[in-house]
């Protein structure tokens, strides 16, 4: 399979290194100086924790020209910067699948507008990582440490394309493939869990997760933001939650919660991904949160924890007191059995 994959930051530098050691023809479309990076040094990979670097040279183009036949293309990119290309994407009729692999949670209906629903795909890419120089610096993605990448068809359908493109994905080391029906459903609650209230408690908190860590109160307020958004989409929207294990999330107790955040902010799991990514991408986290705030407030969905965080998607609103502990922490519902809660935490640790 011949294949492009169109962004060359963290993500999508790893995956076409992935699909170049798994045998697969594989471009990367880069600009400015990732091209010449990538040209120089070929694509350099870091897994977080480890010193050592995987090199792959896959071929670097500066552009997707209208004559270009691939079999698939990858857009592995901020979802602003997505909606950006999209003309660009439209030009070219020879491209048999554009897979978006990338935050979304407005829905599709832009991209099959422009290219077709028989051209379209959804994904989402895993772990998350950030870049230093031509470095990029990545969550461990390997045989210890593996990541599911869902993808579907915006109609639900499970068609032989779905199937092929699942099997070149899940040739990737370090990856196996999940085909799902409900993908606009899974990617609007992937924004709702970490967009509209986490993101900007991490920013009120300088996005230093030791700092939130020892910042109670964002940690309560994130917890509570999440629970907001969750509820909104269930309850006012009317979407299931997606994967179907989510709807634990509005029955976990708010200290069990609020305790489990500070577990992974202090141990600072995945790092290059919980900080990298807000530290790089405000406006695209803005832009989703906004997205997703649309479909909650138009279905009537409350959302006042939400609300009170939006401030610190604004770089020059001061930083939330450092170590501030004076909002009190619900605890109605803890008599919920907390087995469940427990092995969530134990998963996330262990």
């Amino acid at each position: 399979m011949k294949i492009l994959v169109f962004g060359a930051g963290p993500l999508g530098s790893l995956m076409a290194a992935r699909l170049h050691e798994a045998g697969h023809n594989v471009s990367i479309l880069a600009r400015n100086q990732r091209l010449e990076d990538i040209k120089k040094h070929g694509i350099v990979v870091q897994e977080e924790g480890s010193e050592k670097k995987e090199i792959a040279r896959v071929t670097p183009v500066k552009s997707l020209k209208p004559e270009d036949d691939y079999d698939l293309v990858m857009v592995v990119m901020r979802k602003n910067q997505a909606d950006e290309i999209i003309p660009t994407l439209a030009g070219n009729k020879e491209v048999k699948t554009f897979l978006f692999m990338l935050n979304n949670a407005e829905g599709p209906e832009k991209r099959i507008k422009a290219l077709g629903q028989k051209r379209v795909l959804l994904g989402f890419p895993y772990p998350g990582g950030e870049r230093e120089g031509h470095i990029m610096k990545i969550a461990p993605v390997n045989e210890k440490k593996i990541w599911t990448i869902p993808i579907g068809e915006v109609d639900g359908e499970v068609r032989e394309r779905t199937r092929e493109i699942a099997s070149v994905l899940g040739s990737m080391r370090g990856y196996k493939v999940q085909v799902r029906r409900d993908m606009e459903a899974w990617l609007k609650y992937h924004v709702a869990l970490l967009m509209p209230a986490f993101a900007p408690a991490l920013y009120a908190a300088g996005i230093s997760m030791k700092r939130l860590a020892r910042t109670r109160d964002l940690q309560i307020l994130g917890v509570r933001g999440i629970k907001e958004a969750m509820r909104g989409l269930r309850k006012n929207v009317g979407i299931p939650p997606s994967p179907s294990f989510l709807r634990i999330v509005e029955l976990i107790p708010e200290p069990v919660f609020v305790k489990l955040v500070e577990i992974v902010m202090r141990k600072e799991m995945a790092k290059s991904s919980i900080e990298g990514h807000p530290r790089a991408a405000r406006d695209e986290l803005k832009v989703l949160t906004d997205e997703l705030m649309i479909i909650l407030k138009g279905a009537g969905a409350e959302t006042p924890v939400i609300d009170s965080l939006q401030k610190y998607y604004d770089p020059e609103t001061p930083l939330y007191p450092d170590g501030k502990s004076t909002l009190s922490i619900k605890w109605g519902g803890i008599l919920i059995p907390l087995g469940v809660t427990l092995a969530i935490i134990i998963g996330i640790i262990f």
